[in-house]
């Protein structure tokens, strides 16, 4: 039986384009050989999410200080908020065999790109700038002053997707899900 190669994989796009939602369904449908990176973030939890499991919430403070540590990988502020990658985390699970994916923001992915030119670098991309604002809109979770801002810098980002190996537009969920197990097939085995 061949031997799964160890990959990290950079997970992108704008925010509300779905990559949750495809990601639930990515990792019901692959091998255990690939870990969800867990990102620290100073923003507070949305409905439904727990510490530990989505996001490690922790304190601006403390963020600053492992800052300071160089403790992560990649780090951005991004409407308002630190989020960060720990280094630790992911050096651990490559070492032990496992593939790693960030499922992170536009600054950060490029960070990482920069750092790791061996990564698999994937960009999620609404199929309309209009269907991701009903998107964002429909989760009911932010101000419109959080909207609109997510909005405008969703712009800018889209207009990196190039920089990227591999670009998938989720249109239909599944289809997205099914091009991005076909990615991880291909970088991993």
């Amino acid at each position: 039986m061949k031997q799964n190669k160890p990959k990290l994989i950079i997970f992108t796009g704008p925010s509300g384009v779905g990559k949750g939602t495809i990601l639930a369904d990515f990792f019901k449908k692959v091998d255990n050989n690939i870990i969800y990176s867990i990102s620290n973030t100073t923003r507070q939890p949305r409905d439904g999410e727990i510490n530990g499991m989505h996001y490690f919430f922790i304190s601006k403070e403390e963020f600053e200080k492992m800052i300071k540590d160089d403790a992560f990988l990649e780090y951005a502020c991004y409407s308002g908020n630190y989020y960060g990658t720990n280094k630790k985390f992911v050096s651990e699970k490559l070492n032990e065999g496992k593939s790693v994916l960030l499922e992170i923001e536009l600054q950060g992915a490029l960070q990482v790109m920069e750092k790791c030119p061996e990564a698999v670098t994937i960009f999620i991309k609404p199929p309309t700038f209009e269907e991701l604002e009903k998107r964002l809109r429909g989760r009911h979770s932010e101000s419109e002053a959080s909207i609109l801002k997510r909005l405008a810098a969703a712009k800018e980002e889209l207009k990196n997707a190039d920089k990227f190996s591999y670009v998938i537009e989720n249109n239909v969920v599944e289809k997205a899900v099914d091009e991005l197990i076909e990615i991880y097939n291909k970088e991993t085995k």
